[in-house]
């Protein structure tokens, strides 16, 4: 992908702002989860589980939908836990569905890496944490060189579940920072001083955890590029090994806890490409390597080393170095993919935790893979970590047939015509100025991308 140092965000959505207004799925995975079928069969699951190469690593994630407060930001499926119970029964059920799982399997499985999202998974006890360790390693063979990651609340953060946390061997944590900036923070309900990241940090790192990730946002209400840069400059002097710089997801259709964020509050999408372009340099300036188009690496880190590598995966974790073709998902809403298709457990916790005290998988949508799916996700994913893709290379290598992709090479002249890609015969690369547009580049190959059917975030 294009080094983005010389882009100027305002300049490039000034040049192509009818593409920067459009909204379009980050492509975490292809087809995308609105997308995925309702009441799909337990049957074709288990018959996936049943069916996949026991000298295959996999990968699991594992789901921790509880939070201490609410965030007005957030897009993800969470619940207020202020007392203990609700989330001691639901590790209850999380560890009974470890086992539905591992049954299903044709053997004992080898494990590239578990990662443990939310919510807040650092709500649990140090006690509940490290039953969730021990049933894994109970079912499953941890591989020498295992990432184990999981993300953090800096605010809630107890040093019981610090300590845990490096004696289990978690090799990463990840701190969702967003923004500094005081009012910033009080208009998206997420008070958290610097301070209180820094000391966080330095708890792990003395833990024994090599390797720190900040999330931060660009979007947010009353934000500015002076209130993101200077929060990228203290960022900077806690060196995390790795940043996640996302556009915040405007969707109070989808999130009701958005709708707390008033419109007017919300910078608009020039500024918002302004803000991207300035961090973006910033964090180069700083040593960090450009990873895909929103993650930012020190050159040891192990995206950076993929990159570098060619391997540089995209999946529901966002950009990764694991290689693991089969991802896991357990717990409420989570999702899982196979060479099959994708499994997405009830979002609901209550309709969860019945189906797996019955004895079920909950899953409850899907989707099964067509030879069509798997090539244009091909294209998807070499687009999303490299910036280019040669089309009848990964047409070959998918059986599929020549020029498969006619639909697109009108879409494809007339980004070409703007300066967004350049396309020679079969390969198509972004230019230096469409990096920041390479979500609407991938939509190009998107099948299931309907106008009016599902809504999705700014590109930009």
């Amino acid at each position: 992908m294009q080094e983005p140092e010389a882009i100027d965000g305002k300049t490039t959505f000034d040049k192509f702002e009818k593409y920067a207004r459009l909204s379009v799925p980050r492509y975490t995975s292809y087809p995308t989860a609105p997308h995925f079928q309702s009441d799909f069969p337990e049957a074709t699951y288990r018959g996936w589980l049943g069916a996949l190469d026991p000298d295959e690593p996999i990968s699991l994630y594992l789901h921790i939908p509880f939070c201490r407060e609410m965030c007005w930001y957030c897009g993800c499926n969470m619940k207020l836990a202020r007392r203990p119970g609700p989330v001691a029964d639901y590790v209850a059920d999380l560890l009974t569905e470890i086992d539905l799982i591992a049954d299903a399997m044709p053997a004992r499985m080898k494990l590239a890496g578990i990662h443990f999202g939310g919510g807040t998974p650092t709500i649990l006890s140090p006690e509940e944490l490290e039953a969730i360790i021990a049933r894994l390693k109970e079912r499953y063979t941890f591989t020498t060189g295992m990432e184990a990651a999981i993300e953090c609340d800096p605010r809630t953060l107890k040093d019981e579940i610090v300590k845990s946390i490096g004696a289990l061997g978690f090799t990463r944590v990840s701190f969702g920072v967003q923004e500094f900036d005081p009012t910033v923070q009080s208009a998206i309900n997420r008070i958290q001083p610097p301070e209180i990241v820094e000391r966080a940090v330095n708890h792990c790192r003395a833990g024994g955890v090599r390797s720190v990730n900040f999330d931060l946002i660009y979007g947010l209400p009353h934000q500015t590029v002076v209130t993101l840069t200077r929060t990228i400059e203290r960022c900077i002097t806690m060196r995390p090994d790795r940043i996640a710089l996302f556009g915040y997801a405007h969707v109070p259709w989808f999130a009701k806890n958005q709708r707390k964020i008033p419109d007017e509050a919300l910078p608009g999408p020039a500024e918002r490409a302004a803000m991207a372009a300035a961090a973006s340099r910033m964090l180069i300036d700083a040593g960090y390597i450009a990873i895909g188009i929103d993650h930012f690496a020190l050159s040891t880190d192990s995206l950076a080393v993929a990159a570098r590598a060619g391997s540089l995966r995209r999946n529901f974790q966002g950009y990764t170095s694991e290689t693991a073709e089969t991802i896991i998902g357990i717990g409420a809403t989570s999702i899982g993919k196979t060479p099959f298709g994708y499994a997405q457990n009830s979002p609901e916790t209550g309709a969860w935790s019945r189906a797996i005290k019955a004895g079920h998988l909950p899953v409850a949508r899907g989707h099964i893979l067509t030879e069509d799916d798997k090539v244009r996700a091909a294209v998807i994913q070499a687009l999303m970590c490299t910036g280019k893709a040669d089309l009848d290379a990964i047409g070959n290598s998918h059986g599929a047939a020549q020029e498969w992709y006619a639909d697109v090479r009108p879409s494809l002249k007339s980004m070409g015509h703007d300066g967004i890609v350049s396309v020679d015969g079969g390969k198509v690369s972004l230019t230096a100025e469409g990096a920041l547009l390479t979500r609407i580049v991938a939509s190009a190959f998107d099948g299931y991308l309907t106008a009016g059917q599902v809504k999705h975030s700014l590109a930009v």
